[in-house]
């Protein structure tokens, strides 16, 4: 009976296709009123007037509105929505502010609470559909049980229909879209598992810096186990990714250490250099390291992650942006403390000549013995300033990409598909590492030249100055065109090595 009196205040403001109702669209159940004319919307209703769609809206932001201040904050929507039938509690009223309010007030005001509702009914219809199996606009309990088993959940049919009858008003035992959006409208659904385990790309996509904000996973994801598989196909992805473009990884480190105006070192010229130096397999020096610390780094900025989650209060929620990215920020400064000095060996490693060192522990060795500890963190601090440019531009050139997509084409699925995903991960992880790039050659520069005793330091602005007065801003970007080379191929094979490794784990493809 309670939610009963709250269905004619929101089957009165958005039609069941998701769209603004018409104003001479026939009413939902117990809705009053309800006339006639006008052209067909996008389910089959009349459009109406951009006044009278206001009016609806307004209509239900004011019945919300206790205090008549012109903003909803928790009281107004606690007291409201009971007035409604709708007993929220407060954490739940709290998320349902947090997630609409865009000026960051506490509070919401009407375009806030507008823009709350058609974005939130657009993530609700995507889940409805990935719920309803059979395409027959309904949700049955046998539905709702397969869909928890590719979740890796499993439920009873007992339990599947306790859920149903939460949200079943007519007794059918099946829940339509009207009876499912009713329910979750004014509710917070905020980590929709159907777009988490679709979206994900930085647990997919190795491009070589792994320095991305990492993947959300679902609550089920984290219950059952399946993150440390993703992670671990993940990993794979990466090490095969890497060791396939390892040549032009080589190229680049060696354009951004020795060419210069006077040694202008091109692709082909400097692929035949290293093939005459040290034959074909010197094309993959470094590439062990680079290999071996994909590991290390994952497991670290993975935990430190969801520890700063827990840190920041919201231990199974989705971050918002910024929030996401202070995180994995964070984590990934932590990573990379963590595994620098592999960094510094790599970029040794790549950069040596034949029989210069035996190995990695004969690189490290002879390191310590002639340059002492503080060689191994050479060029950490751009490394570090490095991240947040990297990572900030790369999740929001993702998340616009990936939200674009999901207003404009998202209609029975969030499932973008292989190109989408693809795309977008190669544009989003291009973008950020153009942001970040001078900052990672003169990290390489610092990170390559030996210290030699009675020397002056080379710190980084000394050599940020030094570059752009010797080669000019066009020197911050040296190695740039193998590095951008190696993009397109390395998410093209980490994507399909991690959807192989997926299956090998038992990973269930959606």
């Amino acid at each position: 009976a309670r939610r009963a009196l709250a269905s004619p205040v929101v089957s009165g403001v958005l039609c069941p296709c998701g769209s603004p109702r018409a104003s001479g669209a026939a009413p939902g159940p117990g809705v009053e009123g309800g006339g006639g004319g006008g052209s067909a919307g996008p389910c089959g209703r009349s459009v109406c007037e951009a006044s009278e769609q206001d009016r609806r809206l307004r209509a239900l932001f004011q019945k919300l509105d206790v205090n008549r201040d012109g903003a909803l904050c928790i009281h107004d929507l606690a007291v409201g929505l009971g007035r409604l039938g709708l007993h929220r509690t407060e954490l739940d009223l709290l998320k349902i502010v947090k997630a609409g309010d865009k000026d960051l007030d506490g509070q919401l005001d009407f375009e806030e609470f507008v823009h709350y509702l058609q974005d939130h009914e657009k993530k609700l219809r995507l889940v409805f559909k990935s719920l309803d199996k059979k395409n027959d606009g309904r949700i049955d309990a046998q539905e709702i049980v397969q869909s928890l088993r590719d979740l890796g959940v499993k439920i009873s049919e007992q339990q599947a229909e306790k859920i149903l009858k939460s949200m079943d008003k007519n007794g059918t035992m099946t829940i339509d879209w009207n009876e499912w959006r009713d329910y979750h409208l004014l509710h917070p659904v905020e980590n929709i598992p159907e777009i988490i385990l679709y979206w994900k790309h930085s647990t997919i996509f190795d491009v070589g810096e792994n320095l991305t904000v990492p993947d959300e996973f679902t609550v089920e994801e984290r219950q059952t186990g399946m993150w440390w598989r993703h992670l671990v196909a993940g990993g794979g992805a990466g090490a095969v990714s890497r060791t396939c473009t390892a040549p032009l990884d080589r190229l680049k480190v060696l354009m951004q250490v020795h060419a210069s105006r006077s040694n202008n070192m091109c692709i082909v010229g400097g692929f035949t250099q290293m093939i005459r130096e040290g034959g074909p397999r010197s094309l993959w020096r470094g590439n062990g390291i680079n290999v071996l610390k994909i590991a290390p780094e994952s497991a670290i900025k993975f935990m430190a992650y969801e520890q700063i989650k827990r840190f920041i209060g919201t231990d199974q929620e989705m971050l918002r942006i910024h929030e996401r990215l202070l995180a994995g920020s964070l984590a990934g400064a932590i990573a990379q403390s963590s595994i620098y000095p592999m960094e510094v060996l790599k970029t040794r490693m790549a950069l040596r000549k034949t029989g210069q060192y035996s190995g990695m522990l004969d690189c490290a060795k002879n390191i310590l013995s002639k340059e002492g500890m503080a060689a191994f963190y050479k060029g950490y601090i751009p490394n570090m300033l490095g991240i947040i440019p990297y990572a900030g531009i790369d999740l929001a050139v993702y998340e616009t990409l990936k939200n674009a997509w999901l207003q404009r084409y998202a209609v029975n699925s969030a499932d973008p598909g292989v190109f989408v995903l693809l795309a977008c991960g190669t544009i989003s992880s291009t973008c950020g590492q153009l942001a970040s790039y001078p900052l990672a050659l003169v990290r390489t520069r610092m990170q390559a030249q030996a210290s030699v005793e009675g020397a002056p330091e080379v710190t980084m602005r000394g050599l940020f100055k030094h570059i752009l007065k010797t080669e000019g801003a066009f020197g911050l970007y040296r190695g740039l065109a193998p590095n951008f080379m190696k993009v397109i191929p390395a998410v093209s094979i980490s994507y399909v090595v991690y959807e192989n490794l997926k299956m090998t784990l038992g990973v269930q493809s959606r």
